[in-house]
């Protein structure tokens, strides 16, 4: 297959028309594929000329390297930017990564993202809402946020809320990671396909074969989700209204349960301020319009920068590693609900997502 009309490109992303295919890579595989700024802006180009190209017909999306096919965000050049006083450069990343996250979701055309490994994060937010995801036997999601002080973002407080039962507010507060057999369970991915058998997709969705056939001609049986084997405990447990609450839910359920023993030990190491605030995403998202859970993103993470459990939380899980994070509150009961509710506000309106923001 010939590469042409090169739509646009950066060194961390290649845009470019092959065949039928809009084709995009993702491409920083020593970063895991982290989206940094450039990356969305070239992705969102490309998209705005592709939906009136005809000889584009669907959108491809993969991962450079052999391990994710983007593992999050670069949070560590955000918190820089943060600490030396650019903020609004920062802010500016997360607003155009956002709208970027609702272009997705309304693209016109098939949007199909190949998961061949890790998708965590920013990665969620450029595959789950396009109308075609697809995982492979190495795929392996998380939403892991509350363990650095920040909060299941890039459309998690849409997404989230309508999985399963209650499996999206155990997602979000234990940043669990899940496999492909979970994920097709769960609804994370809409089609399973064995890695070896991606080239001859990419190359079927190039020439132009519908995407749908070409997806059913290599369908992989992901197996029984472990997940939903859990379901009972699960929905039991995270259906409290408060984080208290479900902690002193999974500790009855622990003696009897791993999964509830392995959440519990989870949470109690996250940011109790973080979980809090995923909470209230978790309800506030399940009666919201996409553009309105984005708008209430972009006021999340407005506070967020303004906070210390997030620049705690890059420090001891990114930079220097040493996995003991000290949160401010150190204990949920310690979290103030005003507090929290100070977090989902309006902004000054310069500062919303969109003009006339809903939420």
């Amino acid at each position: 297959m010939t590469d042409e009309a090169t739509t646009g490109q950066t060194q961390d992303i290649v845009c470019e028309r092959r065949g039928a295919a809009g084709f995009v890579v993702l491409n920083r595989p020593k970063a895991l594929n982290a989206l940094n700024h450039p990356m969305v802006k070239g992705l969102a180009a490309a998209l705005d000329a592709w939906e009136h190209d005809p000889a584009v017909t669907r959108i491809v999306v993969t991962g450079a390297g052999d391990r994710a096919f983007c593992a999050g965000g670069d949070i560590r050049l955000v918190t820089e930017q943060c600490k030396a006083g650019r903020a609004d450069e920062a802010l500016a990343f997360w607003a155009d990564e956002y709208r970027l996250n609702v272009r997705i979701k309304r693209y016109p055309k098939p949007y199909v993202s190949l998961i061949d490994g890790i998708v965590m994060g920013g990665g969620v937010g450029v595959s789950l809402h396009g109308s075609h995801v697809v995982g492979t036997q190495k795929y392996l999601f998380a939403m892991p946020e509350v363990g650095i002080g920040f909060f299941p973002d890039v459309g998690g407080s849409y997404a989230l809320p309508r999985l399963p039962g209650r499996t999206g507010t155990w997602l979000a507060l234990t940043g669990e990671r899940i496999g492909l057999a979970d994920a097709a369970g769960l609804g994370l991915v809409t089609h399973c396909v064995a890695s070896d058998d991606l080239p001859a997709l990419r190359d079927a969705l190039c020439e132009g074969v519908p995407v749908d056939e070409a997806l059913a001609a290599r369908r992989l049986d992901p197996g029984p989700s472990p997940a939903l084997a859990d379901r009972p405990v699960i929905d039991r447990c995270f259906d409290g209204g408060t984080v208290p609450d479900i902690m002193a839910a999974l500790e009855r359920a622990a003696p009897d349960s791993p999964l509830a023993e392995r959440a519990l030990a989870a949470m109690r190491a996250k940011s109790p301020t973080s979980q809090a605030i995923a909470l209230e995403q978790m309800r506030r998202g399940a009666a919201m319009d996409f553009e309105s859970a984005m708008a209430m993103e972009m006021r999340i993470v407005s506070r967020i920068v303004e906070g210390h459990d997030f620049f705690e939380g890059v420090r001891a899980v990114i930079v220097d590693k040493d996995q003991k994070p000290v949160w401010r509150p150190d204990r949920i009961d310690a979290v103030d609900a005003a507090a929290i509710a100070r977090y989902f506000e309006p902004l000054p309106p310069h500062r919303e997502l969109f003009a006339a923001a809903g939420g």
